[in-house]
């Protein structure tokens, strides 16, 4: 049985096999990246060395520098944020609160929100800072 060989080169050349490839790397990309849920306000969050990247929640309260509340984009005061808050826990089902609030705002107006998220019944809270080096 003899073997025929030709050194022709192809005279068509398939992309096929480069398709395939381009696909798989774009799903991988896909897979592998991380798709984080931010709201549309600015806050400059506090530093941490030893920062764990937060699960993505609808519960998302925002305090800026100027003390203005945002409960996910939505502006409210410290007044209607009980109200909803508790629309948004029941339609939402989730029990963890997220609390952006800028790097110079004081403490007692953190602790005043997590006073009023307790009242109406939650129990965690993140207090989400951002990844520092030393």
């Amino acid at each position: 049985m003899k073997f025929q060989t030709s050194n022709k080169p192809l005279s068509m050349f398939s992309f096929s096999s480069l398709t395939d490839i381009v696909m798989l790397l774009l799903i991988f990309f896909l897979l592998t990246s991380q798709f984080v849920i931010q709201t549309g306000v600015k806050v400059k969050l506090p530093g941490a060395k030893n920062n764990e990247q937060t699960a993505p929640s609808k519960l998302v309260v925002s305090v800026t520098d100027a003390q203005k509340i945002y409960l996910g984009t939505e502006e409210v005061n410290i007044m209607t944020l009980p109200g909803k808050l508790e629309m948004q826990l029941n339609s939402t089902k989730e029990s963890n609160l997220i609390i952006r609030a800028d790097k110079t705002v004081s403490i007692e107006f953190v602790i005043k929100i997590i006073d009023v998220a307790k009242g109406i019944g939650i129990d965690k809270f993140t207090i989400e800072t951002e990844k520092e080096s030393f």
